[in-house]
């Protein structure tokens, strides 16, 4: 099929950058766009987040930064195998968390006890999605594939802000799982119009984690000592499971060489929590025991009281045959406030630009980059206990990425 002067300019304008930060542990977006490129395409990049998160903590003293920069790669392979049939492979890492406080406020332990340091969260977790599209003709797409999610997670609470629980570690080891996602896409290439709707389903993961509880014999409590001694000697199942999502995903032709562009998702970050086995236990006592108001059948290590919705629309211009650039404003609504210590932001505002040269016709080198104004927002421990407040916050990401037709 001959591509038109208008689809020819689409192609050179830049993909809109994906998000960076968002609710939760949301990074890459998960964005299929890739898949979605008329014939065969490769596509490959990297996002670096520059973060500067900082408040102070319920006594009144300063956290410094605690939020730790850190990047993620993507890739994406797409073949046109016939008229009606393409396969794509697309390789991203959807969710993650680095940050680690210091100083001397209520979360980082300083005195001479085994477990000194600041309270701080790794999350890495990669997907492999594998694709296969139908086209019955040149506007519609039916998609669905395989999802292979690999996720390593490490948290250690530390500082008099998590009372008994100052000390506690907890490591997933990486652990593997599968999944699924559908979709639609229509598009009408005349005018640029490209429209498409994907759900991905939850992914359960299920491993037996190490936990230790590093105030166990030294609480002076003689039944809560007895308790971390044999939980720390015990061990059982822990599960965690990646939320739902759905991306819609719209673009349009509004004038020659120019075209609008929109996504929006929403993220079910309102049903996910970490409970690990041995630390859901010891909530339950707490509860019980009254240690911890309101929570007779115990607490999460981490939840979010709402589910996320986040919106970018922005603008995409060819200048030549081998310059185009696109600008964009974002909005992402958090997932509910108050938050959780390990990353204690509202939701945020953003806007970010991009460039793309094309060199020749079938391949291209974009860049760009995207400022974020990140919510404020009250952070509390596990139990829902005041642990702080975080203001006047901000972001900035950068991007590169290449693509080649062929």
């Amino acid at each position: 099929m001959k591509l038109t002067a208008l689809k020819k300019a689409i192609l050179l304008c830049l993909i809109p950058t994906t998000s960076t930060f968002a609710a939760g542990l949301d990074r890459s977006g998960q964005s299929i766009a890739a898949f979605l490129q008329p014939g065969n395409y490769f596509e490959a990049g990297i996002s670096i987040l520059d973060p500067d998160v900082s408040g102070k903590d319920k006594d009144n003293k300063n956290t410094g930064d605690m939020a730790g920069d850190y990047y993620f790669p993507h890739a994406a392979l797409k073949i046109q195998a016939t008229d009606h049939f393409s396969v794509g492979l697309i390789y991203d890492q959807p969710y993650g968390a680095d940050a680690e406080y210091s100083g001397n406020s209520g979360f980082v332990e300083n005195r001479p006890v085994p477990f000194k340091g600041g309270t701080s969260v790794v999350v890495d977790t990669q997907n492999l999605n594998l694709l296969v599209g139908y086209q019955p003709n040149e506007n519609w797409n039916l998609y669905a594939g395989a999802v292979y999610q690999t996720v390593d997670g490490t948290v250690l609470l530390r500082g008099t802000t998590y009372s008994v629980l100052n000390g506690y570690d907890f490591r997933t080891g990486e652990d593997e799982s599968v999944g699924w996602l559908a979709g639609v896409a229509y598009q009408i290439p005349e005018i640029a119009l490209k429209a498409s709707v994907t759900y991905r389903a939850e992914i359960k993961h299920k491993m037996n984690a190490y936990e230790h509880f590093g105030l166990a014999g030294l609480t002076g409590n003689a039944k809560l000592d007895g308790v971390m001694t044999a939980l720390n000697a015990s061990s059982g199942e822990t599960e965690l499971t990646t939320p739902q999502s759905v991306n819609v995903d719209f673009q349009t032709g509004i004038m020659t060489n120019t075209v609008a562009f929109a996504n929006v998702r929403w993220v079910d970050w309102s049903n996910f929590k970490v409970q690990p086995y041995n630390f859901g236990k010891l909530s339950q006592v707490l509860g019980q025991a009254g240690l911890v108001a309101n929570k007779p059948n115990g607490f999460n290590l981490i939840d979010y009281k709402d589910d996320q919705i986040s919106a970018t629309v922005g603008l995409g211009r060819k200048f030549s045959d081998r310059w185009g650039a696109n600008v964009s404003v974002g909005w992402d609504s958090g997932a509910g406030n108050p938050v959780t210590t390990l990353g204690p932001t509202e939701g945020f505002w953003s806007v970010g630009t991009g460039v793309r040269f094309s060199p020749a016709e079938n391949y291209f080198i974009g860049a760009g980059v995207k400022y974020y104004w990140l919510g404020d927002a009250d952070a509390v421990t596990g139990a829902h206990s005041a642990a702080g407040t975080f203001t006047d916050n901000n972001a900035i990401a950068y991007g590169l990425n290449l693509g080649y037709k062929f």
